[in-house]
């Protein structure tokens, strides 16, 4: 890992002398939201005390009280003569094996330098523990793998060898693309031609080749608060300025995205805007106006992020600003089989032609070859109407799952939660009526068995809130780990 002193900690970390809360309180909430977006992630060495202070403008005694309300809370782990560290996991080397002599030793050191990142550091996490929550995934016990395998070995079987895998790959891939138009034109409402579409290995992909291709170092890009960690982390490693705004019932503030429009230049703003990561909160029709009309006035582009299209429980699904957009101002990302085996899913940019054709020349060299077959096995579950089949089957599932599980947090957490039935998407945004630490939840949860991520806790001065995701667990999984849940904060709060 790169030196401690060359994380930008001024992007992420703003401290305000004008206001009545108190300097190190603000710079452990700053610090907190850092460790919870995966700006400082687990195992990152924090400059000396002195370093730190002179960067952040604020006196060392501040500095070394905030730290020492981190370290109580867990969100640091002081070690003596070794230095500071985010969540460190120095512990976790003690227990490491040690090889023995018979070990095959593989030779680290180096005679070239590279350039490293503190900011791309994987948040996530593996756990053993019988019982998980995640921020919202599908389970994978309902895919149809048996399904799309014999799609996929037909279709090897059938290949026309009198061409070349080269016009196979051509063809197959325009036959694709036109279908996966047509589907989106069909489902979010949006006006494209194949011209106006590439498709990715992964949404995380679309995320990171869009933000590549607009950002350039200093830029100001323009945010959610509370957000999603891993568009920050890849904003932040484009080199963004993020400002960040806060979320309403009715999505983004708009008067304060105008007013910060009226003092800075913006580059972009970062929409969840159908359904906002984390809080499952969709933008009003007012405000996606709105945010339209600010776009064209103060030409700024809109990277409007879809992931979780396929997931609405309603006849009536809102529609992606990308529908709306007259201007040319919305780039619009998405993922595509979020339903199916891993590897048959996929990511996509919807966007005016001349930015798609500036980024193939970026997937040619990184993606240069596709997967003709399973393009082929895909057009044809599209072509044949098998993926909305699929969906309308699976979103019944989990349109009851949803339900049962607002059922089981009403009878086992009523007095210690607010929250709201999402419209759409497998999980839920809990906020916390009590006063406590996260980490002492997700601590005493794992002693019980139920493993709770640091990416779904979101915790600051005025907000202490979990996203749970529901779609990956049955009715027996829920009824347990609501029940553990429940009983773990009660441990707490005795």
């Amino acid at each position: 890992m790169g030196s401690p002193v060359q994380i930008p900690f001024k992007s992420f970390i703003t401290i305000k002398p004008e206001e009545a809360t108190a300097l190190y309180l603000q710079i452990v909430f700053e610090f907190i939201k850092a460790i919870q977006i995966g700006q400082l992630p687990e195992g990152t060495k924090l400059p000396g005390t002195r370093i730190l202070c002179k960067l952040l403008s604020v006196n060392r005694n501040t500095l070394i009280k905030a730290f020492h309300d981190l370290e109580l809370q867990g969100w640091i782990e002081i070690l003596p003569n070794k230095g500071t560290f985010i969540l460190s996991e120095q512990r976790k080397s003690k227990t490491q094996n040690v090889p023995t002599e018979n070990t095959n030793i593989i030779k680290t050191k180096n005679d070239f330098s590279f350039k490293t990142s503190t900011i791309l550091e994987n948040p996530n996490e593996i756990s053993t523990l019988p019982f998980q929550f995640n921020d919202g995934q599908p389970d994978v016990r309902l895919i149809q793998t048996d399904v799309l395998a014999r799609l996929y070995v037909s279709k090897l079987k059938r290949q026309n060898s009198s061409k070349t895998w080269e016009q196979i790959q051509s063809q197959s891939h325009f036959n694709f693309k036109t279908h996966f138009a047509n589907f989106l034109n069909l489902t979010r409402g949006i006006r494209i031609a194949t011209s106006n579409l590439l498709t990715t290995n992964s949404h995380k992909t679309s995320l990171y080749w869009a933000t590549k291709l607009l950002i350039s170092r200093g830029d100001k890009v323009v945010v959610a608060t509370p957000g999603y960690y891993m568009s920050n982390m890849t904003l932040s490693n484009s080199g963004a300025q993020i400002i960040s705004i806060p979320v309403d019932k009715d999505g983004i503030d708009t008067k304060q995205l105008k007013k910060i429009c009226q003092e800075n230049t913006i580059r972009m703003l970062y929409l969840t805007s159908t359904f906002h990561y984390p809080t499952t909160i969709s933008l009003s029709a007012k405000r996606r106006m709105e945010v339209l009309e600010l776009a064209n006035q103060y030409n700024f582009v809109i990277l409007e992020d879809d992931y979780d299209f396929d997931f609405h429980y309603d006849n009536n699904p809102i529609l992606p600003l990308a529908a709306l957009d007259s201007h040319g101002k919305v780039v619009y990302i998405g993922s595509f089989g979020k339903s199916l085996p891993s590897g048959f899913g996929y990511g996509f940019i919807a966007a005016p032609s001349n930015f798609i054709k500036e980024l193939e020349k970026h997937q040619n060299i990184l993606e240069p070859g596709v997967d003709a077959i399973k393009e082929q096995v895909l057009a044809e579950w599209i072509q044949e109407g098998e993926v909305h089949r699929l969906s309308k089957k699976n979103k019944k599932i989990y349109k009851e799952r949803r339900d049962y599980f607002a059922y089981l947090l009403k009878e086992k957490l009523n007095s210690r939660v607010k929250f709201k039935i999402p419209p759409r998407g497998l999980a839920f945004w809990i906020e916390w009526l009590d006063s406590f630490n996260l980490i002492k939840l997700q601590r005493e949860c794992a002693k019980n068995g139920l493993f709770l991520p640091k990416t779904t806790l979101y915790q600051t001065k005025n907000m202490t809130a979990t996203r749970l995701g529901f779609g990956h667990l049955n009715k027996t999984e829920m009824e347990n780990v609501v029940s553990i849940l429940s009983k773990s904060i009660e441990t707490i709060l005795e």
